[in-house]
């Protein structure tokens, strides 16, 4: 691959043609792409679908991080995935960087199976331009958003359930921030995709927005930015826009300073994840998943790749990383997981 600064040459003209011919883009505006680094945080549905766009558009530098590997449940939806990606358990930013590798050879896609929290913040989104939400969940919004406050560095916030879409572009010190918007974490009764479904159009939908936001941001045309709290509905029509304009006085992030989430307060070790499943947070176990085969064989089934081990103990199925982390799937139950981990694992 070309270093960055070397590209231009006849073939990437003609690769972006249809994209320089919008006066707003042009030739200056495709270098500012290629220049470009973002940090995409997960890459579900919305991640990939954004992951997928700003690959096709150029953006020279793609850091893709996400804790999840690639289901069969997955595939109506998050758009860089195939069947044999399922069948492999890809980790899905394993999975997502081989992808795009295969359409677009002349950018760095740099994946990351890991799960952002405060204590790899600063490595995971400390060396980037933008960050853009592709995450299922206000825990690690929130510390994106202390971070991105921290540092001055702008995100994006795209989120989608059902058949509603909601995103707004943050400029720290400029806009409201997430904290402004939301100072508490939804509370009660709140609609995942795993309880209430989710449309691809609505995925597509919000995808399309933050990439268009984040590509005016990489060429230089903030005057464009949409500064407000947008929300559509594809099924019902409608739709709905709350000013983010401005900071909110008082507002514990932009205003106090008061990073909690970048601290890790309350970051329980122990986190639910969705899809009846628990996950657990080990980050300091290095795992042989030769040796680790050879002792679980014994109690079910195992296999495993380069990337993901997965053992099946009916009612349950744990996927384990070579970190140590662990998704347990077939209880939302803390302790069952917790005590499932230290029989298979250790404590």
């Amino acid at each position: 691959m070309l270093p960055h600064e070397q590209v231009g040459g006849r073939e990437l003209t003609e690769r972006y043609s249809r994209q320089i011919l919008f006066p707003p883009i042009g030739p200056d505006g495709q270098k500012r792409l290629a220049a470009a680094r973002v940090a995409i945080v997960g890459c579900g549905a919305t991640g990939s679908a954004l992951s997928g766009l700003l690959a096709r558009a150029g953006v020279g530098y793609l850091r893709i991080i996400d804790r999840d590997y690639v289901e069969a449940s997955n595939l109506q939806r998050q758009v860089l995935f195939d069947e044999a990606d399922a069948a492999e358990s890809l980790p899905k930013a394993i999975a997502a960087a081989r992808k795009i590798r295969s359409f677009n050879s002349e950018i760095e896609v740099e994946p990351h199976a890991a799960d952002l929290v405060s204590d790899n913040a600063t490595d995971l989104l400390g060396d980037v331009h933008l960050v853009l939400d592709g995450t299922d969940n206000f825990e690690t919004r929130y510390l994106i958003n202390d971070f991105a406050v921290s540092e001055k560095l702008p995100w994006i916030y795209a989120a989608g359930v059902a058949s509603y879409a909601v995103t707004m572009t943050i400029l720290p010190g400029d806009t409201a921030c997430l904290a402004c918007i939301f100072p508490d974490s939804p509370t009660g009764l709140v609609e995942t995709c795993d309880t209430s479904g989710i449309l691809n159009s609505a995925v597509n939908l919000v995808a399309s927005i933050a990439a268009a936001e984040a590509m005016k941001l990489m060429v230089g045309g903030g005057d464009k930015i949409r500064r407000t709290l947008w929300s559509y509905d594809v099924w019902t029509n409608e739709h709905a826009e709350v000013s983010t304009a401005r900071p909110r006085d008082g507002c514990r992030a932009c205003r106090q300073h008061d990073f909690v989430h970048l601290a890790g307060q309350g970051r329980p070790h122990i986190s639910m994840c969705g899809r009846n499943s628990v996950q657990i947070h080990e980050r300091q176990r290095p795992i042989d998943f030769e040796e680790i085969t050879r002792r679980l064989t014994p109690h079910g089934q195992v296999k495993h790749n380069e990337f993901v081990l997965k053992f099946w103990r009916e009612p349950y199925e744990m996927t384990l990383f070579p970190d140590g982390r662990a998704i347990i799937k077939g209880t939302t139950d803390t302790a069952i997981a917790r005590s499932l981990y230290a029989k298979y694992v250790g404590t």
